[in-house]
């Protein structure tokens, strides 16, 4: 007993197992080997370390975006002239990487609570108006009488009822495409320990001062010009300024750090989401993008307040990166599964001997080695018996 376990233990330290090999002379067989090898080795570079960078590991960035508007806008509305800035045109105030530029209006000025005349809903008596009562598209709470003059509802509410049915058209703030925007962003890689900013080397005070961004001429100027960005996008100034939209302005941080940190430069991207309805955005249930903001005063001891139905132009800044560097252990696991990608070649090549040749059988028999334990001899190659059929 104990002179088996030690023959088993030293078979098992001392011996070293090695699979059989046949060397098979067939052209069809060897080109298609050849065939798969060559098509493996091919997705291997092509795809898996050139077009995926299979041997580099990634890290997306962590970002902050500041931005600013500047210009100035002016309208005459039945002769009352009115000057507008920044302040009065931008939506919520400034910084923000998502913001609405205003670019037309409806005013309702002297608005006063009280109780006035629906303009929509015709009635022919209170009984048509319950009192108290609420309406989805309604301005206020019936008072359950029925106006004789407009054949609509009272209510109670900020009189007078704002008309929103006439959108001004031309866009009253057409010089809106003249504004220009400023953004400043900035990213951080933390795999890397990599911070950059668009404002790259080479732009500096000087610069900003006097460039504007063009894709092609001033591709890294970070003020752009909302026309220029209209138009990139996609949309016609005109139409959107007229019931708004939504574009959105990608700075794509996409970076290869095995060169200089000083090649990762940003590159910006415009996408028109929504605003015009006959060129890229085909629901036309709701059309463009719009909001109610009311400015409150006190005149004579009573509230009033000027409301004002705002169509613009919202800008969404959106920051999207990808930063990789070489890294040996994403190198060696692509190289390993590519290796067994290998195996493929001799499963085929197996299949097409033992079961699509003509002299499959002959294959079988130079391939396998059948073994019988009744016969074995302790002084034979394991006591097999090899048989080989040969034609």
């Amino acid at each position: 007993m104990k002179s088996k376990i030690s023959n088993a233990l030293s078979d098992f330290f001392f011996e070293y197992e090695t699979p059989r090999q046949v060397l098979v002379r067939n052209r069809r067989v060897g080109v298609v080997c050849r065939l798969i090898q060559l098509g493996v080795l091919a997705y291997i570079i092509g795809w898996v370390f050139i077009y995926e960078k299979g041997y580099q590991t990634s890290d997306t960035a962590v970002s902050s975006v500041f931005s600013k508007m500047k210009g100035v806008g002016y309208t005459n509305v039945s002769g009352n002239e009115m000057v507008w800035d920044v302040a009065d045109y931008v939506f919520p105030s400034q910084g923000d990487s998502s913001f609405v530029v205003m670019t037309n209006y409806i005013i309702t000025e002297g608005q006063k609570m009280g109780k006035c005349p629906e303009l929509e809903g015709k009635c022919s008596s209170d009984g048509d108006c319950e009192g108290g009562s609420l309406k989805r598209t309604g301005h206020g709470q019936m008072t359950g009488v029925c106006v004789n003059a407009t054949k609509t509802c009272e209510v109670l509410t900020w009189c007078p009822v704002e008309n929103d049915h006439n959108i001004p058209d031309p866009p009253l703030l057409m010089s809106a495409e003249n504004y220009t925007l400023f953004i400043k962003n900035s990213v951080t890689f933390p795999l890397f320990g990599v911070t950059r900013s668009n404002l790259v080397e080479g732009i500096n005070y000087a610069y900003i001062k006097t460039c504007l961004y063009h894709p092609t001429d001033s591709p890294l100027c970070p003020i752009f010009k909302l026309g220029d960005i209209v138009k990139l996008s996609g949309f016609n100034f005109k139409k959107i300024a007229k019931e708004g939209g939504a574009i959105g302005i990608v700075v794509d941080w996409t970076c290869n750090l095995d060169v200089a940190v000083k090649h990762c430069k940003p590159k910006y991207e415009f996408h028109g989401l929504y605003g015009n309805p006959d060129e890229t955005d085909k629901a036309r249930a709701s059309m463009g993008y719009n909001f109610r903001y009311a400015k409150h005063y006190m005149e004579d001891k009573v509230q009033k307040r000027t409301l004002l139905k705002v169509f613009g132009i919202r800008i969404d800044i959106i920051v999207q990166s990808l930063a990789r560097k070489f890294d040996i252990i994403p190198t060696l696991t692509a190289i390993g599964s590519g290796v067994g990608i290998f195996g493929v070649a001799t499963v085929v090549c197996d299949l097409v001997l033992l079961y699509l040749l003509p002299k499959r059988e002959f294959y079988k028999n130079m391939k396998f080695k059948y073994t019988d334990t009744q016969t074995q001899d302790p002084d034979s190659e394991a006591g097999s018996i090899e048989t080989a059929m040969t034609k």
